[in-house]
């Protein structure tokens, strides 16, 4: 089967972000398949496609999947219309493929919600199979974060939403709420699988805390670890609440480790500055073959979101199972089916949103008890082991794909 599959931030594990695309295309060409990745540049990094860097598309393979970049630089520092331009973009340039290429199945992933626009060109121009997975649920989340007011603009990200859905053969939900909302705006009967984010328990594992080389940290240190984007969703602000609180109990052994980039980043390292934050480090984003090494070594992996209720069923975080590969016990600061995970297994702690005692009372009791972390990295790792193994839902995928190519 020929797979046109659209993933406009898709990267590497040379490359920082997630891999789930990478790993995903894998598993379908180790299955006899042959996949064409349709990208656009981010701030992941470059994939080193043949060609010069201006130019208006780049095409080569990398590890057998055939690739298409085009030259659409992205990155979340920009403002949203500038965004909007670029998905707009993107959208047009993958409907244009999207009509003239040769395959058997068209597979979109979010986000963006204009991901799936050659998805509905593919199924009703072309009567092509469109298979759509959905990683947030869009305008549900910019809508209850106030990030997208205009009412015009909501109305036409609704109607996409609800046309994508209409229009997919079948959809993939990351999340129990996504595959709710698929449910509650699509037709009765459409298939629907539910394949989270998963772990990558070759890449992330145990690792050992003396190992860990950050300048200022003492071998006496806990240090807790969070990755990814520095945006309004991440709600990173709580951890700067929490680490105020830390520094006034005396609790200066307990540092807080932030790795990623986002529109956020600035604001939330100069809050630190100011404010003599001195138990928080801002670190760049790493290629993932770097960040496991990283993550390995620390004691607590930090799964931090605004308290936002659409959040709590409707998110599949890539960070949270990088956490439980690496045996990691994690304190989550928002409810959810995460959380309740978390809380299940016992593999670390979930507190209650905007509370910065009860989440530095979560830290201090980790960071007290090395045996407790112990147990719970251990849980932690079984956890990522048992239900969230790459291999196990990769295959799950495939299997999924294969029983929709007609």
């Amino acid at each position: 089967m020929r797979i046109l599959y659209f993933h406009q931030y898709f990267t590497t594990p040379t490359g920082s972000g997630g891999i789930r695309s990478y790993q995903m295309a894998r598993q379908l060409i180790a299955r006899g398949h042959q996949v064409t990745m349709i990208c656009a540049k981010s701030g992941n990094g470059d994939l080193g496609l043949p060609g010069k860097p201006d130019d208006p598309v780049r095409k080569g393979i990398i590890d057998d999947i055939h690739m298409i970049q085009f030259n659409l630089e992205y990155s979340n520092h920009m403002s949203l219309p500038k965004r909007s331009w670029i998905f707009l973009q993107y959208a047009f340039n993958s409907v244009l493929l999207a009509l003239r290429m040769d395959y058997d199945l068209v597979f979109a992933t979010t986000t963006p919600l204009t991901a799936g626009i050659p998805g509905i060109f593919a199924r009703y121009l072309r009567n092509k199979p469109f298979v759509f997975e959905v990683r947030d649920l869009w305008p549900e989340l910019p809508k209850a974060m106030e990030v997208v007011k205009n009412p015009l603009v909501l109305a036409g990200m609704s109607g996409l939403e609800w046309l994508s859905y209409r229009a997919a053969t079948a959809c993939i939900a990351l999340s129990p709420g996504i595959q709710k909302g698929i449910e509650q705006r699509s037709v009765a009967g459409k298939s629907i699988a539910m394949i989270p984010n998963g772990c990558d328990l070759d890449l992330f594992q145990p690792g050992s805390r003396k190992d860990l080389d950050l300048p200022g940290v003492g071998p006496e240190d806990c240090v807790a670890i969070f990755t990814g984007a520095h945006g309004i969703a991440n709600g990173l602000d709580a951890v700067l609440d929490m680490a105020h609180v830390l520094l006034k109990r005396g609790r200066k052994d307990i540092v807080l480790v932030f790795i990623g980039d986002g529109k956020l980043k600035p604001l939330l390292k100069e809050r630190a500055r100011s404010e003599g934050l001195k138990n928080c480090r801002f670190l760049e984003p790493m290629p993932k073959n770097q960040l496991n090494r990283m993550v390995s070594c620390c004691d607590i992996g930090l799964m931090i979101l605004s308290d936002v209720p659409a959040f709590y069923y409707g998110t599949s975080p890539n960070k949270f199972f990088d956490y439980i590969s690496s045996g990691l016990p994690v304190v989550s600061n928002y409810p959810g089916w995460l959380a309740d995970m978390i809380t299940e297994h016992q593999c670390g702690e979930a507190v209650p949103p905007r509370n910065p005692k009860a989440f530095a009372d979560a830290l201090c009791q980790l960071a007290d008890d090395p045996e407790l972390r112990k147990t719970c990295g251990k849980n932690a790792r079984r956890l990522a082991e048992k239900a969230f193994s790459r291999q196990k839902l990769s295959t799950e995928f495939v299997d999924f794909l294969e029983r929709h190519k007609k």
